[in-house]
């Protein structure tokens, strides 16, 4: 990228995109993105399992000078109504919001909104 194309990148990524995906495939495109500077919210977010996965390997991939993790913020699954449980119907999580951790800030977060504060500058590419 030339200088003049530098910026804060959003990719905004699809349920079928993610539905085509393995666990580890996920992870491994999610790791790829944000390592890359860019910022991704995902239609469907990450099962908990998941997110405890990308947490662990980001914390293995940390490099001081060029990647220092990811920030994430997004919405659990909604909790299943008592005939879902009953059926054993899983619901599926909400939109995902994931981006490097030194250009993304959670600033609030309730049920029906997420605001990030993105810091522009520090380390995009």
């Amino acid at each position: 990228m030339t200088k003049k194309d530098r910026g804060i990148s959003f990719n905004l990524v699809s349920r079928h995109k993610l539905q085509e995906l393995s666990s580890e495939e996920k992870l491994k495109f999610i790791l790829r993105e944000v390592k890359n500077g860019k910022i991704l919210v995902l239609e469907h977010g990450l099962t908990p399992i998941e997110q405890t996965s990308l947490i662990e390997r980001t914390m293995k991939e940390i490099e001081q000078d060029t990647f220092i993790g990811v920030e994430m913020e997004g919405y659990g699954e909604d909790q299943p109504t008592f005939f879902q449980r009953l059926l054993g119907i899983t619901r599926k999580p909400r939109i995902t919001l994931i981006g490097p951790a030194n250009l993304l800030k959670t600033v609030k977060k309730d049920n029906d909104m997420i605001q990030i504060k993105i810091i522009p500058g520090r380390g995009a590419k």
